[in-house]
């Protein structure tokens, strides 16, 4: 007489499923791994693209000189950096160096707005050091240019914790660069596209 099975699932039948979904979710790590660093590579890069595009237009606004700095921190102790994470633009020549801790409106600092590196940039490294004269910071002025003029356009690269992790080094990740030209405008771009893409930069380190 034969057997009819009218519900449940075999321990054969368990294991072949836990197997199949274990192997599964292996094979989808590394790609959400990756997914996740180009989320924080790119809200890193919105970020100071962001501070930038402020600090311009509060210089226009203001017909003044208007600074954009990375900074290593956002404490009292908070200095310049080329590889900074931190922002801060405030009114003015001097950097905030030392004070990021005061508050945006402050008029001691002249601060006007400040990000810490917690915002979503969380294992990712900026880095402007490849830039000639370049201490971490872009004083704007009136017109909306940066002061001095630099001889060439800024690139600002935001990418994982390695180099090598960028696509344009045959990696898996979109890294991305934040550029500022002489003439004050600033754009995000990608090493990886074809020149023909307006969205491809032609600096690359």
């Amino acid at each position: 007489m034969l057997r009819s099975r009218v519900g449940g699932f075999t321990l054969i039948e368990v294991l072949v499923t836990l197997s199949i979904a274990i192997l599964l979710l292996a094979m989808a790590a590394p790609m959400f791994s990756d997914w996740m660093t180009n989320s924080r590579i790119r809200l890193t890069a919105e970020s100071i693209q962001s501070g930038l595009q402020f600090a311009r237009s509060e210089a226009t606004a203001r017909n003044g000189q208007v600074r954009f700095q990375l900074t290593d921190s956002l404490t009292s102790s908070c200095a310049l950096s080329t590889t900074g994470t931190n922002w801060v633009v405030n009114v003015g020549t001097a950097n905030a160096a030392g004070g990021c801790n005061a508050a945006a409106g402050d008029a001691a600092t002249g601060i006007l707005m400040k990000r810490p590196s917690s915002e979503g940039s969380g294992g990712t490294v900026v880095d402007g050091s490849s830039n000639a004269g370049f201490d971490g910071s872009i004083v704007f002025n009136g017109l909306g240019r940066p002061t001095p003029t630099p001889a060439q356009t800024l690139s600002i690269m935001v990418r994982g914790s390695t180099i090598e992790q960028c696509a344009e080094q045959g990696g898996p990740v979109t890294c991305l660069y934040i550029q500022v030209t002489p003439g004050g405008q600033t754009r995000m771009c990608n090493a990886k596209l074809a020149s023909t893409d307006p969205q491809s930069c032609s600096y690359a380190p």
